[in-house]
């Protein structure tokens, strides 16, 4: 993280406010820490007067500097600054399912770029596919638990746009960490997820997969849930008993909820 310094003798007018340029240019999937210090004196070079010295040393000794008369010789504004690298979204992964079926899926997703322990650089490519076969050479399971869950290094939840669009699929949809394993030589992990989806009607929307290093990466996989139309319950025949004239057939329906 990069603070722009402001030159020493910068005017501040009454109200006036004081952009100061921040760049981020992070080098590793991890978060920066950084303090920007603002110290502002008066123009003329007087203190500001404070009777209960003993008091201000107590209470403000971290936002302000005393002089050796016991006045304010400068106030400190103290903004901590957090940077936390983002991977590029990746690729859509689509999950369709017909309404009133259950699929499950193998997702496995590859957190590129340098992540904590890797020793190389992984060449850009496309970090989402969906794998619907058992992986082989595993090198480490971990246990998961339900929600936003964690897992050694890694934090994960699956996140919506809206909260409308999370009441119409949340319900049917659940997604694990099952497993995980790491490249030895790129240092690149391959986080391993299994997805249920089991809709009750038909319906297209999105989520994001969100992945959280515990040391500050993000990394987000965007996903497509599409429940197709079910299947035809039955076929109703009605015959005609004459022209004019009126046909009846009765069926029963129940209803699964209250």
């Amino acid at each position: 993280i990069t603070i722009c310094s402001i030159c020493l003798g910068t005017r501040l007018a009454p109200k006036e406010k004081l952009d100061i340029p921040v760049l981020f240019m992070p080098d590793t999937m991890k978060m920066y820490e950084a303090v920007v210090v603002i110290h502002v004196m008066r123009e003329n070079g007087e203190n500001w007067p404070y009777e209960d010295s003993a008091e201000l040393k107590k209470d403000l000794k971290s936002s302000v500097t005393i002089a050796e008369n016991g006045g304010i010789r400068g106030i400190l504004w103290i903004y901590p600054v957090h940077g936390i690298p983002e991977a590029p979204q990746q690729q859509l992964v689509p999950v369709r399912c017909q309404a009133r079926q259950r699929i499950e899926r193998r997702l496995e997703v590859l957190l590129t770029g340098a992540v904590p322990g890797a020793t190389a650089m992984p060449a850009a490519r496309n970090s989402t596919m969906v794998n619907t076969n058992k992986l082989a050479n595993i090198q480490e399971e971990v246990q998961v638990t339900d929600g936003f869950s964690t897992t050694l290094e890694f934090l994960y939840e699956l996140q919506y746009q809206s909260d409308e669009i999370k009441s119409h699929l949340g319900a049917f949809v659940g997604i694990h960490l099952i497993q995980r394993e790491r490249d030895t030589e790129s240092g690149i992990i391959t986080l391993i997820f299994n997805i249920v989806f089991a809709p009750n009607k038909p319906m297209r929307n999105e989520a994001t997969l969100v992945v959280q290093c515990t040391t500050g990466g993000v990394w987000k996989f965007p996903m497509l849930f599409i429940a197709t139309q079910p299947e035809v319950d039955d076929v109703i025949n009605i015959e005609a008993v004459g022209l004019n004239k009126e046909s009846i057939v009765t069926f029963k329906l129940t209803s699964q909820t209250r």
